[in-house]
């Protein structure tokens, strides 16, 4: 099996847990560090190019997530626990 690129703690089995609200935010963390990264890279001050490509597959990994759920393909860890009680 081969591991993904990207964070550790953005990892499909991880994202699967938390709620859309958790996303969500997670998403606006993703994509404010994907600006920083941009703008260090335009001045010249980056020094890991591979930050870069790992924040844009976290950023995707959340977007595909929201988009399935949204589907039905893969259930909200919230409406589980409504159903549960």
């Amino acid at each position: 099996m081969i591991m993904a690129i990207g964070s550790k703690d953005l990892s499909m089995d991880a994202l699967d847990g938390f709620d859309n609200d958790r996303l969500v935010e997670e998403l606006k963390k993703a994509k404010a560090e994907l600006f920083n990264l941009r703008f260090q890279s335009a001045t010249g001050q980056l020094e890991s190019h591979g930050r870069l490509k790992a924040v844009r597959r976290d950023i995707a990994r959340i977007y595909t997530v929201l988009r399935e759920r949204e589907l039905s393909i893969r259930t909200n860890p919230a409406d589980a626990k409504e159903e549960g009680k």
